[in-house]
């Protein structure tokens, strides 16, 4: 019986596929430690995204074998960076790994690693393939308890965004059928789970036979035990009225959208290959807020993109603050190996340009934060708690509301997964205070306030 450490770099999509790989090789008899010196293997489930996660790995690679003192272990390479540098994993005679396994290719890891200790020992055994069907729709993912949980819907991307490596290393789009969906939705509220997190790379653009993501998404919010529903990472190609209307007719559906803008500049999301403009996505904001009253936004947000002008990181601001939103994540553009930016478009603008540009869009986000959830101060919101002891403060909770703000309390006795009324007492721009609002005590009053 070996004894493996698995250790998780990147996107949801990732910790999904982790709890995938645990489900698939508890089956044949490994079991899972907590400490990567008890391991027999060690696997990095690596990300092919984040700014420099090859020089990461290369080096916890390194810092996994030094910390060993000679003691064996075999060492995986899993997921994006797999199949992003696939042929200077296989190649790097001073890269000490033993297998390689793609995002597609987890149920042969039982085989590779086999394949590691046998008669060819060094040869790293790999599996790299792209498939057009996997969706581990047959895996039920091995998960540690909690109140939220992920379902991966559909896997792959059709939307070849210039600068973005997810359709070479995780292939073309396909979707899970509804009712397998459900299936894993129903054994999840059964296992105590009260969210769920619908992922895809493209999660809107989810379509099996005549469902959409729209069906899909009524279909789990008629699960019994399930009372919060969130999904991640839409296009903002694929927003249709049918699917805003029913996140505002649907209590269950969390009222709160991740739109990722990348670019305030027509110009620049053309080159992007976003497929749509400045003014269409300003347009489906507005459309947006009229139909799901009191939504919150979060987006996305690459400065430095190749060619980007002055006047034209300009347009992202003027589109930031005429937005207003919630939150935002905002990146310095990077060249990822294999895409169309990399191949075709210099990184012509200089580094100190991308800080100053990160530097001013953060400071007038934390701006905007802070202003929209200071009007959430002295407004009574039902919040889901998430854990009864806050990681820093014992005396504290934390919780989160529908439009996703998380917000810390004083303990209250509740459970991880009750759902309670709050009033909010304070506000930061990265979090909201709050105190529960006893139904038993008068002196609270229970008036929501607008």
């Amino acid at each position: 019986m070996k004894k493996v450490f698995l250790e998780t770099y990147g996107c949801q999509m990732n910790e999904y596929d982790s709890e995938l790989v645990k489900a698939i090789l508890a089956k044949k008899e490994y079991t899972f430690v907590k400490d990567e010196l008890d391991a027999d293997i060690v696997m990095l489930n690596t990300c092919a995204i984040r700014e420099h996660a090859h020089r990461k790995i290369y080096g916890r690679v390194h810092d996994i074998r030094h910390k060993r003192n000679g003691k064996p272990v075999k060492i995986g390479i899993l997921g994006c960076m797999a199949t992003n540098l696939r042929t200077d994993l296989l190649e790097n005679k001073n890269l000490d790994i033993d297998f390689i396994a793609g995002p597609d290719s987890y149920k042969r890891l039982p085989n590779l690693i086999a394949e590691s200790y046998g008669e060819r020992e060094g040869s790293k055994p790999f599996d790299l393939t792209l498939s057009e069907f996997e969706t581990y729709s047959d895996v039920y993912p091995a998960r540690e308890e909690g109140v939220n949980a992920w379902i991966a819907v559909m896997r792959g991307c059709n939307n070849f965004c210039t600068f973005c490596v997810v359709p070479y290393t995780r292939g073309r789009e396909r979707s899970r059928s509804v009712e397998n969906v459900i299936e894993e939705a129903r054994r999840l509220a059964a296992d105590g789970f009260k969210q769920i997190t619908l992922l895809g790379q493209n999660v809107n653009s989810y379509r099996h036979g005549d469902d959409d993501f729209a069906d899909l998404m009524q279909a789990v919010s008629r699960v019994e035990g399930i009372e919060r529903i969130r999904f991640t990472s839409p296009h903002p190609k694929d927003f249709p009225e049918k699917f805003l209307k029913l996140m505002a007719e649907n209590p269950k559906i969390c009222k709160q959208i991740h739109m990722p803008l990348q670019a305030g500049s027509s110009r620049v999301l053309d080159a992007m290959n976003r497929t749509y403009t400045r003014e269409e996505f300003l347009a489906l904001v507005d459309k947006a807020r009229q139909m799901v009253p009191g939504v919150a936004l979060s987006t996305d947000i690459i400065v430095g993109f190749p060619t980007e002008t002055d006047a034209e990181f300009e347009e992202t601001v003027e589109v930031m603050n005429q937005v207003q939103f919630d939150s935002a994540f905002i990146f310095k553009y990077s060249e990822r190996k294999g895409t169309i930016a990399q191949r075709k478009m210099p990184d012509d603008v200089p580094d100190a340009i991308k800080t100053e540009r990160i530097v001013r869009l953060n400071d007038l986000q934390n701006e905007i934060s802070l202003k929209k959830n200071e009007a959430y101060v002295g407004r009574e919101e039902v919040v889901l708690i998430e854990q009864e002891q806050a990681n820093k403060s014992p005396d504290m909770m934390v919780a989160r509301t529908d439009t996703n703000k998380l917000v810390t309390l004083p303990k209250t006795g509740h459970k991880a997964g009750d759902l309670i009324t709050i009033r909010v007492t304070g506000a930061t721009p990265h979090a909201l205070k709050g105190r529960w609002i006893n139904p038993s005590d008068p002196t609270q009053g229970c008036n929501r306030a607008n």
